[in-house]
């Protein structure tokens, strides 16, 4: 019996792949979705930011990149974060 493997696929191009990225960075495009944890300022990057863009403050930003169908798959920010 085979073991069904969850599919990830990159919200910014597209890759998909068998199993989670690693660090959820895209190996293909090496980008994800950020959001400041502080004002709520979204950006697409490889790795967060030391200071926030928007608020100008050093904040823990959060991976709201959305991997899954539930949350619209590819393209889509989870707004679930």
């Amino acid at each position: 019996m085979t073991e069904k493997q969850e599919k990830f696929v990159c919200a910014q191009c597209g890759y998909t792949a068998y199993g989670s990225f690693v660090g959820d960075i895209c190996p293909q495009c090496g980008m994800t979705f950020w959001k400041c944890s502080n004002c709520g300022y979204r950006i697409t990057a490889g790795s967060p930011p030391g200071t926030c863009p928007s608020c100008k403050q050093k904040c823990e930003f959060v991976n709201i990149t959305c991997y899954t169908p539930e949350c619209g798959g590819p393209g889509n920010i989870d707004p679930r974060l």
